[in-house]
């Protein structure tokens, strides 16, 4: 198996040339990440080919995924993300040699391969995951009606399953995480207010209750682009002004910007793991649970893959309070 790792230049003939010039592989940007890999992915499987012009096996692996696809009659979709351009897409799925391809199925990443993989290889990783192609969907004619999975619907059917099983603590933390992203923070205060007290034993609401904490704190703040410069005139005069670095955390969570809110608990933590009775290590801990999607099904004996940023920003955690 042939790879490249980033920054390691193979000499390869011509290699100026791009070697997918006659591909109708979809070139994949920042831009448009969202549109052609993860919404295409809800209703057919998605490749990402990550490469690089100046890696030869990725020239060796590029045709053999073309002509696959062909061979698959659109049982799933392949895109190309030049890793040099895309540097930040290529940080978010961890890639650490070329070529790597992973598989996008309804909107996460299920499965992937590095390396230049025979065609054999390649067929062997799809059909692990893809539906044979006599267990394709039927003709358009023949579909059921789509649940509808619009947010007011899914509140609705969460709703019931709270009325239906109040002891229902997952369905209690979902309904409770659906409301506070669209804003409803009356209803989620209601919704919360009978397992409040839980919130010191079970990690899932006391994520919710730290993100209705920086809410509040926030709301203490209206003018966040102004209180965003005044925390940061107090983290420029001294870096470890731990009080002024929380808040502006907590002013991050109530944007729901959980990166930059993470970024922030991680510079506490390198300066003082035990500050205020750890409480920068359970805030970080407490967004990755919000953050964190369902783990997504997979074929038997297949491990669920991690979110990327969260499968991040828990190393991140981990070396630094490890160190």
């Amino acid at each position: 198996m042939l790879s490249c790792q980033r920054g390691t230049a193979v000499p390869v003939e011509n290699s100026l040339i791009h070697p997918y010039l006659s591909s109708t592989m979809i070139d994949v940007t920042i831009a448009n990440f969202e549109e052609e890999v993860v919404a295409a992915s809800m209703t057919t499987p998605v490749l990402i080919d990550f490469w690089a012009p100046w890696c030869g096996p990725c020239k060796s692996l590029g045709p053999i995924l073309e002509k696959v696809e062909i061979a698959y009659g659109g049982r799933f979709k392949l895109v190309k993300i030049d890793s040099d351009q895309e540097q930040q897409l290529g940080a978010a799925f961890g890639i650490r040699s070329i070529p790597t391809c992973i598989l996008m199925m309804n909107g996460q990443p299920v499965d992937g391969f590095a390396g230049a993989l025979p065609e054999g290889k390649v067929k062997e990783f799809l059909d692990k995951h893809l539906p044979p192609a006599e267990e394709l969907p039927p003709a358009e004619e023949d579909i059921a009606e789509p649940e509808d999975s619009s947010p007011a619907a899914v509140l609705e059917k969460l709703q019931e399953a709270v009325a239906t099983d109040p002891a229902d603590d997952n369905a209690r933390f979902d309904y409770i995480r659906l409301l506070l992203q669209h804003g409803q923070l009356d209803h989620a205060k209601a919704a919360f207010a009978p397992v409040a007290s839980k919130a010191p034993t079970v990690r899932k609401f006391e994520a919710l209750q730290h993100w209705l904490n920086a809410i509040e704190s926030g709301a203490a703040h209206p003018y966040a682009t102004t209180a965003q410069a005044g925390f940061d005139a107090k983290l420029a005069a001294n870096k470890r002004d731990f009080e002024a670095r929380y808040a502006l955390a907590q002013i991050h969570m109530s944007q729901q910007h959980w990166v930059p809110a993470m970024d922030e608990l991680l510079e506490i933590l390198m300066r003082d793991k035990a500050w205020n009775g750890e409480l920068a290590r359970k805030t970080f801990v407490s967004i990755l649970e919000i953050i964190e999607p369902p783990k997504v099904k997979v074929a038997d004996g297949q491990i669920p893959p991690d979110d990327p940023v969260v499968a991040t920003y828990r190393r991140r955690l981990s070396s630094v309070v490890l160190s």
